[in-house]
């Protein structure tokens, strides 16, 4: 089991659900669409959300020896840090998923996604048909779909494990375990991200039962 580690040493304030298999579908909104769902999104201010101020985006500084470009989820403290060149990392406040629904190990970014479809997983609709079997058929794109505005699909070698990160239409469940095993961010912190993730890179996913006290 990948177990975390403690790789932030200071911090410095920059304020600038579920597991899901892609929908194959013959609909995608188009440019104009995008920019008018990415507005409504992204409008309101630095926390519109009421999010607790330590899961904002922040600019840290990062550990000696982690590779510009990676991502590193910390389960126990719920953020998510982007690697980048020159010492530094970006700091995001996450949900993870609920009980053991959460997966940890070390996973491969091969496919990015704008305003995605989204389709629940049979395990996901056999486990709570109640919730996920009126989405069998899959849920076009935009501001109430489960993925949100961007996701970030996680692969181990070349399978899918339908693990994504990826926006929610869900704010204030940031800081909590809420997903079906995905790890969740607020839409207007991952369009900030997704530019800058890069296909190939690697996500690492931390044990929740981590013994470093999580920073505040």
């Amino acid at each position: 089991m990948l177990t975390r580690r403690h790789f932030i040493r200071t911090t410095t304030a920059l304020f600038s659900a579920a597991a899901a298999n892609p929908l194959m579908a013959s609909t995608w909104p188009d440019a104009t669409q995008k920019a008018a769902w990415d507005a409504e999104v992204e409008a309101g201010g630095p926390n519109p959300w009421g999010l607790h101020p330590r899961f904002l985006p922040q600019r840290i500084v990062a550990n000696d020896g982690l590779v510009p470009g990676d991502i590193h989820v910390d389960a126990v403290a719920r953020y998510l840090y982007h690697i980048e060149e020159g010492g530094t990392a970006m700091r995001y406040g996450v949900a993870i998923g609920r009980g053991d629904l959460y997966e940890p190990g070390t996973y491969t970014i091969k496919r990015k996604v704008e305003w995605p479809h989204w389709t629940p997983t049979r395990n996901m609709i056999k486990r709570e048909p109640e919730i996920y079997a009126q989405f069998e058929g899959g849920v076009e794109p935009g501001p109430q779909n489960a993925l949100g505005s961007r996701a970030l699909y996680l692969y181990l070698g070349d399978r899918d494990t339908y693990l994504r990160i990826h926006g929610t239409p869900f704010p204030t469940s940031i800081g909590s375990r809420a997903s079906s095993g995905c790890v969740r961010m607020v839409m207007a912190h991952i369009n900030g991200l997704y530019p800058r993730v890069q296909i190939g890179s690697t996500a690492y996913l931390y044990s929740p039962e981590g013994s470093v006290t999580a920073i505040s």
